[in-house]
């Protein structure tokens, strides 16, 4: 489903990726892992539009959308839940939740409401309340519910765990796992590594904008550079 070769990105002069290759099959989990400033986020946003692009290519389905516009590729059907949550605070959950559908103009979107309220029962009881008073967790809910309001093909998750307390990363990595067992396409991006290899089908392990460990997500973990790297064991 998605295919990125020989990826390069820069930030004025400074190289962020330096020939990414990352394929995603159609129904799987594949978790990138690696510290902060690896380029973790600087990929999906590269994937979703957001970031140029200063060489190779991404392809998604076959189709060649390396320079294609960000609204072009929600189109396309990929969805971004970005990292730090950025919902819009003043409107309502339900507004929230509603801005995520807004390039359908069927008539299930109050069915699939309905269905978020059901996967994330947090909304349902704060559907009229403003983002903005929700909590951390709360919020990471409301911004994957609201990616998934577009009923994307492939779903690009950035640290969705960050700053949330035990209990919440693992009602949101129950929820990822959910999802994939739905069929859900995800691409996860994520600090916790025990966590995101732990689910993952494969994974890959970003330094300095390279991919230098690629593998399943299981012998990822059993990895004894990704041990001390990344798991403090």
């Amino acid at each position: 489903m998605l295919e990125i070769s020989a990826l390069t990105s820069h930030y004025g002069r400074i190289q962020a990726l330096k020939g990414i290759e990352v394929t995603v099959a159609e129904g799987e989990l594949v978790a990138l892992v690696g510290a902060n400033g690896a380029g973790k986020t600087t990929l999906l946003r590269c994937i979703s539009g957001v970031q140029p692009v200063s060489g190779g290519r991404i392809r998604f389905d076959g189709k060649d959308i390396t320079r294609m516009a960000p609204e072009l590729r929600v189109g396309l059907g990929i969805a971004q839940v970005p990292e730090g949550r950025q919902v819009f605070g003043p409107l309502s959950v339900e507004d929230n939740l509603r801005l995520g559908a807004y390039r359908r103009h069927s008539k299930d979107v109050d069915a699939d409401l309905q269905r978020m309220f059901k996967m994330f029962p947090v909304l349902d009881t704060m559907r009229h309340h403003p983002a903005g008073t929700m909590s951390g967790g709360q919020q990471q809910m409301l911004a994957m519910a609201r990616a998934l309001m577009s009923r994307p093909r492939l779903l690009l998750l950035d640290e969705p765990s960050m700053g949330l307390a035990p209990l919440l990363v693992a009602e949101i990595f129950r929820i990822v796992e959910a999802l994939k067992k739905e069929g859900t396409t995800i691409f996860l991006v994520e600090q916790n590594a025990y966590a995101a290899l732990g689910i993952a089908d494969r994974g890959y392990v970003l330094e300095t904008g390279q991919v230098v460990l690629a593998d399943s997500g299981q012998r990822l973990l059993s990895d004894e550079k990704v041990k001390e790297a990344y798991l403090g064991l």
